[in-house]
């Protein structure tokens, strides 16, 4: 019994190495792929981490390149932004300067006009005072500065006064429509009275307390630079609404005085009358030539 399993070991032997060495040499075929994939990874690793380090040392370089171009692309657009912002303070100077100049301009036609200033004969030749009023003719009144009166309220004198502007009824094509309800049928706004008035009283001093004892509506502006008052409106009938050369004057005794009312001292016996023109003073005998434009 013992021969008979050593006899069958013997002839299983052999095959049972064989099997074995095939299954090694399996498992070494089987093994050899894994290797070379390892080391063609481990390689590529080994490419990839150099070709990163490369890049990282060149990327500084790159960055700062692209920096530049970049920099060098946007720095015209930054230089036109400068320009830009530097023009813009110019340009508003410009327009505020120019606009100050308009309006410059633009105001003394209220009094360079004079509609309530404007002389019958033409101013004496010399200088201008320092309040750019025209030398006075000889035989009229010189201006007085209101600061340099003195009211003397005892003492009563006595004047005439009277406001018209019939001359609108030759000129209603010209007259603001929305003023015809103010506008007398007559043209007469207050008929000639006398008033009573104490001595160092302007003809502005008469012309306020008699239209505010008439409840009669004035508006007037004070030009420091004239040092005087401009009417600008009497019964609610301004400058301007007949026409672009129409406003209020004044005469006292038949006289343009070429200042303003403010500055103008009256006497016992002075007629003054407040007159509507449509035409600078040529409708009403006010107009001297040359001076609407000085």
């Amino acid at each position: 019994m013992k021969k008979w399993l050593v006899s069958i070991l013997l002839v299983l032997l052999p095959t049972l190495l064989i099997g074995c060495g095939k299954d090694d040499s399996a498992e070494g075929k089987k093994q050899a792929p894994n290797g070379e994939i390892s080391q063609s990874v481990v390689s590529t690793i080994k490419e990839n981490n150099a070709k990163q380090s490369a890049e990282k040392k060149q990327s500084p370089e790159k960055k700062q390149d692209t920096e530049v171009k970049q920099e060098q692309k946007e720095s015209p657009k930054k230089e036109e932004i400068k320009k830009e912002v530097n023009k813009a303070p110019i340009q508003e100077k410009k327009s505020n300067s120019t606009d100050k100049l308009q309006k410059k301009s633009n105001a003394p036609p209220k009094e360079t006009q004079k509609k309530d200033v404007v002389t019958t004969k033409k101013p004496a030749s010399g200088k201008k005072d320092k309040y750019q009023t025209d030398p006075v003719p000889k035989e009229k009144p010189k201006p007085v500065e209101p600061e340099d009166t003195t009211v003397v309220p005892a003492k009563k004198l006595t004047a005439t006064i009277s406001i018209l502007c019939n001359t609108i009824l030759n000129n209603m094509d010209k007259f603001n429509q929305d003023k015809l309800s103010v506008l007398p049928k007559d043209g007469v706004i207050m008929a000639k009275r006398t008033v009573e008035f104490s001595q160092g009283e302007s003809v502005l001093d008469v012309l306020k307390r008699e239209t505010r004892a008439s409840k009669i509506q004035m508006e007037m502006e004070f030009y420091p630079a004239y040092n005087s008052a401009y009417i600008e409106g009497i019964n609610n009938i301004y400058e301007f609404d007949c026409g672009e050369l129409s406003g209020w004057m004044y005469k006292v005794n038949g006289w343009f005085p070429n200042y303003g009312s403010s500055r103008y001292e009256l006497k016992d016996g002075d007629v003054i009358e407040w007159v509507y023109t449509c035409d600078l003073g040529r409708d009403v005998g006010g107009y001297v030539e040359g001076v609407e434009n000085q």
